[in-house]
């Protein structure tokens, strides 16, 4: 009796260390800006990834995950490259997530293409980055997908002139070019294409050639952050609302920067995939979840790209059983479809971009006074129209 107790000792612990060899370590190197102007989007890209492991109850498919942080600064091709070879090489992550500009994001795809890394991007919005390399998904959006029926709500407006202001840079471009091509298409005319230099604070002057340019409405791209800011200020302080020009927008009205504009911002309509006060059981989970993680942290579209950007992270660890099998992950991946604190989302396997709603936002006041970007029309599964083209 006791050899058998002994044997059966002997037994469950040698079951014991199985187990604890299988469950290794996934790394995820998550490359953001976590200095300069644009550090809110690190903060936020922590909140949303950490919260949702949190929520899984700390591992993803029984894996433990290990985050590696890495600061791209601003718009630094050369630099972020640099870091995503870190990664690889020298830290030996199974996964990349994050990045903020597009053009970081574009210089980073033949490291992952030669190393087979998957990368899931959480912000950058420039329609051709996923055609880079075979490893890329994007959980954010793009500027053909919002602003597609961006032109479509002006074209059933009536209006029938409308100016373009955009950042002059790869995303802009794209959000000037979507607009033209679908407003242009539907019988409308942009009178004027404005493009102002990323890094410029002063929007006096463009305001004022907007106001000059007697268009109905200016449809507007801007980087997340201070821009966001000064070209609102801009917009009310040269009395473009009073001239009756439109304001027709996409992550302008941001909730990281919202209550900061005051009741000047009140029916500003924006154009979006995701509002932070939108009314679902999933985003409600998603909220507590994070605001559990991070009583600190903002609910807007980088804290949900994270969170959707861990989930597919998740589920290609299930795929692989954690794993290093870059193909296995990405085929796994372009399968995917889930109900997002954004509404309903799908991964389109050819372009591997995010199928989601479009919402037609307008800014009003919620509970407490604070101001909310309400949704009040739905464009339904919109592909990223810029590679569906």
């Amino acid at each position: 009796m006791g050899m058998r107790t002994k044997w059966l000792g002997a037994a469950l612990l040698a079951a014991g260390m199985v187990g604890a060899a299988q469950a290794q370590t996934v790394k995820v190197g998550i490359i953001a800006p976590f200095s300069g102007p644009f550090a809110h989007y690190g903060t936020l890209f922590k909140a949303g990834a950490e919260a949702y492991v949190a929520s899984q109850g700390g591992k993803l498919a029984g894996q433990n995950i290990e985050f590696v942080w890495r600061d791209e600064g601003g718009p630094n091709p050369a630099n972020t490259r640099t870091l995503a070879q870190e990664l690889v090489v020298k830290d030996k992550v199974d996964y990349i997530g994050g990045i903020v500009f597009s053009p970081n994001a574009s210089a980073v795809a033949p490291v992952i293409q030669e190393s087979k890394t998957p990368m899931v991007i959480f912000n950058a919005a420039t329609s051709d980055i996923t055609t880079r390399s075979d490893f890329y998904i994007r959980t954010s959006y793009t500027l053909w997908q919002v602003t597609v029926p961006a032109a479509q709500h002006a074209a059933k407006k009536g209006y029938k002139r409308v100016v373009t202001a955009v950042s002059d840079y790869a995303p802009g471009i794209d959000a000037e070019t979507a607009f033209k091509a679908e407003f242009s298409k539907l019988g409308g005319q942009v009178t004027e294409s404005i493009r102002m230099p990323v890094r410029t604070t002063d929007f006096a002057p463009f305001a004022q050639r907007i106001k000059a340019s007697g268009a109905q409405a200016v449809y507007v791209f801007l980087p997340g952050g201070p821009p966001n800011l000064g070209f609102v200020k801009a917009y009310q302080e040269n009395g473009l609302r009073q001239a009756g020009i439109e304001f027709l927008g996409t992550a302008e009205t941001d909730e990281f920067d919202l209550q900061k504009f005051g009741d000047g911002a009140l029916g500003l309509t924006t154009l979006f995939h995701y509002s932070g006060a939108r009314d679902s059981a999933a985003n409600k989970a998603f909220v507590a979840a994070v605001n559990k993680q991070n009583k600190e942290a903002v609910i807007n579209y980088a804290t949900v790209g994270a969170w959707d950007g861990m989930y597919v992270i998740h589920k290609m660890i299930e795929a692989t059983g954690g794993k290093r099998d870059g193909d296995k992950a990405m085929a796994a991946a372009k399968t995917l479809k889930w109900e997002s604190p954004r509404g309903p989302v799908s991964i389109d396997p050819n372009t591997r971009h995010i199928t989601q709603n479009v919402y037609l936002r307008v800014v009003e006041k919620g509970p407490g006074g604070l101001l909310i970007n309400k949704e009040v029309q739905t464009f339904p599964a919109q592909p990223d129209h810029g590679l569906a083209k």
